[in-house]
């Protein structure tokens, strides 16, 4: 059995829209008495049309997320009113759009020392997610995107092995690409997940899925995609190992 589920869109667009509506179908469905429903928040192009289509969606239908506690993926070291953070793409297209309260964002401060971002963005997170036996926090969900190397996250490729294996929350890392500095969520917690949703889009992007999607693919996603019994990859990226993709959502889309 395949541990992921490939699910293609006409555009970047469409993606954005269908997943914020998938997204709010399960809030929808989730009852008043219900534990909190965590889930991590990712950063880029798709992940800002996405935001904004939820911010959008939920308004129209009077969905509420009051419930919903916001983490992320990963930071920038930067001061939150950076044009280079991830807590301030998501507060100014999702967050302040939807009034969300002050006790349900959880942002990385990415502008102190990166170990004490680190430690305190862990904490909050154990504070609020139900924890493994192993000490892992258990999110609802993780959104994350894609790079054109495969990075997810701010876990880039030719990470160092103690990066790869930590066992921690968060971590601080030294990414590939500006800015370098940056605190990001691990292997290990993502694997932890109940559900992992990858937005990967863009034609670039393209020869890293296929990398990702093979049996012995060595890129982050694919570490991700190994790791875990079933990961959703929702994508207007066409083709994959040479042959067209799954296109059960292009109808709808």
């Amino acid at each position: 059995m395949a541990n992921h589920e490939l699910i293609l869109f006409p555009s970047d667009d469409t993606l954005a829209s269908a997943v914020a509506d998938r997204w709010l179908d399960e809030l929808a469905a989730l009852a008043l008495k219900d534990p909190p429903h965590c889930v991590a928040l990712s950063s880029g192009r798709v992940a800002k049309k996405y935001l904004t289509a939820v911010a959008a969606q939920a308004r129209a239908r009077s969905i509420s997320l009051d419930h919903v506690h916001f983490f992320w993926g990963d930071e920038r070291c930067v001061p939150p009113t950076d044009t280079e953070s991830n807590f301030l793409l998501a507060k100014t297209h999702l967050l302040d759009p939807l009034r969300i309260e002050p006790d349900k964002i959880h942002r990385v401060r990415g502008e102190i020392p990166p170990n004490q971002a680190a430690a305190e963005a862990e904490a909050e997170i154990c504070r609020i997610a139900p924890l493994t036996a192993a000490g892992q926090p258990v999110l609802d969900l993780i959104f994350l995107g894609m790079g054109e190397d495969g990075h997810v996250a701010s876990l880039f490729p030719g990470a160092p092995a103690e990066v790869i294996r930590n066992k921690s929350i968060y971590l601080p890392v030294v990414a590939s690409k500006p800015p370098p500095r940056r605190i990001t969520i691990s292997f290990a917690t993502i694997a932890a997940a109940r559900q992992v949703w990858v937005l990967a889009s863009g034609p670039a992007k393209e020869n890293a899925l296929r990398e990702s999607l093979s049996a012995n693919g060595q890129t982050p996603l694919a570490r991700v995609l190994q790791s875990r019994h079933k990961t959703i990859i929702f994508t207007d990226i066409p083709k994959q190992d040479g042959r067209p993709a799954d296109r059960r959502a292009a109808v709808c889309a």
